[in-house]
Order: C-alpha cells, then sequence, then structure tokens
C-alpha cells in the first residue's frame, strides 16, 4: 500500500508544482501587496464601482494563495505519514488521497483560463426559445441552476432582469456573476440547453422537447475603452412587470435601451431606480458590444454573442433527458452523468471542468 500512495504523492506532487509555477506565487503576493495598498487607499471609496473592483480582486488573489496553500500544505502531511510508516497515519493518508487529488484537478482547470477577458465578472443572459411554455419553464430552470451554482462556489449574483411568460416561466432573464474568472468559467456554457421531459403543461402528459439559449458575455473594465455615442441609443422607460415589490411595479423605472448601429437591445427592471436600472443596463450593453468586438478582432469564424441564437433542434451544446430516462450529456465534451437532479441543482463544475478542458485543447488543435 506503502508503495502505491508515494506514486500517487508523486504524481500529485508534480500536477500541483506545476499549477504554482502557471499562478506564480510570488507574482499573486506582490499583486496581492499592490491591491492591499489600494484598498488602504482612503480616497479609494469616493469611487463605489472602483473599490468594489479593487476588494473583489484582492480577495481573489488572497482566495488563490490560501487554496494554493492549503492544498501543499495537506500534500506535505500525507509525505510526512509517509515518511513515518505509521499504518494509522498511512490508513489517513490513503483517505484523504482520493478527495486530494479532486480538489488540485479542479484548480489544475483554472490554470487553463488564460483568455483576453478570462479573469472577469460574466454577464449570463438567458432566453426561452423553441417549445412554448415548457421551453419558458426551462428557462426558470436554468435560472435557478445557475444561481444555485454560484450560490454553491460562493460567487455573489445580481439579477438585472427577468421577462415573465404569460402562463408560466420565463421569456428571459439576465444576472451578474461576481467573481473572479467567472467569464472564463462560464462562457463554454454558451450555447443552445434542450430538455426533454414529460410537460407537466400537457393534459395528455406527452413527452416534450424545449430549448433555452444562454449568452455569456464579459463585464467591462474601466481600461477597455468601450465608447458609446449617446446618439447611437434609443432609451425606453416603461412600467416594471413581475415580481419585486410594490416600489418596482407602480413606478416608470424599467429601462430599456437599444443599441441603434448594432441592433443590440439590453433590458433591466429589478431596481428600484430609473438611474440604477439604467446603470445595470449600460453595464450588459458593454459587455455585449465588448464580446462583439472581441469575436471580430479575432476573426472567429462564428455568429456573435450579441445576436439572437437558433434555440431549436440541431442547434445545443448539452442534453437534458428527464424521460424516458434520466442523463445530462455535453454534446462538445462528451460528458455525462445520470444524476439530472443534482444537476438542476447547480452541480455543474464537473461539465464546465471538462468545458474548460475541452476549449483549450481545441485552441491548441
Amino acid at each position: 500500500m506503502a508503495t502505491d500512495i508515494a506514486e500517487e504523492i508523486k504524481n500529485l506532487d508534480a500536477t500541483l508544482t506545476g499549477i504554482e509555477t502557471v499562478l506564480d506565487l510570488d507574482g499573486l503576493r506582490r499583486r496581492a501587496d499592490e491591491l492591499e495598498r489600494e484598498a488602504a487607499d482612503p480616497e479609494l471609496w469616493s469611487d463605489q464601482e472602483r473599490a468594489q473592483s479593487v476588494t473583489r480582486r484582492l480577495s481573489g488573489v488572497r482566495g488563490d494563495l490560501a487554496r494554493v496553500g492549503g492544498l501543499r500544505r495537506r500534500l506535505d502531511d500525507l509525505v510526512t505519514a509517509l515518511d513515518l510508516g505509521d499504518e494509522d497515519l498511512l490508513a489517513e493518508a490513503s483517505a484523504d488521497l482520493a478527495p486530494l487529488g479532486r480538489e488540485i484537478a479542479a484548480l489544475e482547470v483554472r490554470t487553463l483560463l488564460s483568455g483576453e477577458y478570462d479573469e472577469r465578472d460574466a454577464i449570463v443572459q438567458l432566453s426561452a426559445g423553441a417549445g412554448g411554455v415548457d421551453a419558458a419553464d426551462w428557462t426558470a430552470m436554468l435560472l435557478r441552476m445557475y444561481l444555485r451554482w454560484a450560490e454553491r462556489n460562493g460567487y455573489t449574483t445580481e439579477v438585472f432582469d427577468t421577462s415573465e411568460a404569460e402562463e408560466a416561466g420565463l421569456k428571459s432573464a439576465t444576472f451578474h456573476v461576481k467573481a473572479p474568472y467567472a467569464y472564463g468559467t462560464l462562457r463554454s456554457e454558451h450555447g443552445v440547453h434542450r430538455l426533454v421531459r414529460i410537460s407537466p403543461f400537457d393534459n395528455q402528459s406527452r413527452r416534450q422537447t424545449s430549448f433555452a439559449g444562454i449568452e455569456i458575455t464579459p463585464v467591462v473594465d474601466q481600461s477597455d475603452d468601450v465608447d458609446i455615442d449617446d446618439k447611437d441609443l434609443r432609451i425606453d422607460i416603461f412600467r416594471s412587470s413581475g415580481p419585486g415589490g410594490q416600489g418596482v411595479n407602480t413606478t416608470d423605472s424599467a429601462v430599456r435601451i437599444t443599441h441603434l448601429p448594432t441592433n443590440i437591445v439590453v433590458t433591466c427592471q429589478n431596481e428600484r431606480s430609473q438611474l440604477q436600472n439604467k446603470a445595470a443596463a449600460m453595464i450588459v450593453l458593454k459587455g455585449k458590444l465588448l464580446e462583439r468586438r472581441r469575436a471580430e478582432e479575432a476573426a472567429e469564424k462564428q455568429r456573435l454573442t450579441g445576436g439572437p441564437q437558433d434555440a431549436s433542434f440541431g442547434s445545443q451544446i448539452r442534453s437534458y433527458v428527464l424521460h424516458p430516462y434520466q442523463m445530462v450529456k455535453d454534446l462538445r465534451t462528451g460528458h455525462e452523468t445520470g444524476n439530472t437532479s443534482a444537476v438542476l441543482d447547480g452541480d455543474i463544475d464537473d461539465f464546465i471542468d471538462a468545458e474548460i478542458r475541452w476549449r483549450r485543447q481545441a485552441d491548441r488543435d
């Protein structure tokens, strides 16, 4: 047993050493010092947006250092147990190898996020596709899935807009994931997601296939220089609908912004203040324009994120089957699971990790 444990520890040590090299721990420590000095500036909080950005980045850097340090200490403890040769310690070491290996593998995936905007926050927009009321219900289910995923990972989210469908579910929803590398982590979720189930809205209990489209865009940073001419915007103010309290629903506070040159339309209605809704809508619009520019500069041969998705048969990236069997399968990576209830409750990290590895390999090819 000791020989097998020694070999596994050797492999984990090699992987963790590679991670430490890629992350550049000395550079991370210097970055933490810089951000701490910036956070200590008494003038920082005069600019709330900048202050929140600094504190989020500092929290992320500190988290990375703590995570790597914790894994290294646990690995060193295993080496010590192996050197002592105590059977009880070896048994404990053997029990910790599997979870430690999973955590190191998850951190290794993070090191693969090296795209231009991967370290940014993410804006996620969901839209009901083909499938009628089932598609609207599916969109609401996906919103819950992603919000639960963020909650599981300790990420802060802010819902900017939800547009309710007439009978049930949502026509669309937009929310902000506030976490380091949220965009890089989620960007392969962009695409069409397909649900197959017995429709709860069909009085004959027939099987129904429905679709929802997901768009992922990065949040714009002050250094991005995304200039928008006011003359290129059409801003419509209207009364909010759906849940949100009396103050939200009885005032003309909802904002719809149309960017005329690109015909990109964004809406925000979940805040009480018209100014807050406008600010949130501008965050989404700038993110869409930034992603559009990134796609154009890279000359990518794909539909731009700001455009409509063909949320129907033949275009899905992942299928969620609840009947006649239980399975969620990603059609690009081949990753699948029969535990559909866990996935719909936000347990999608394995799918996301597989996507990141798949995307990195595709970029190399």
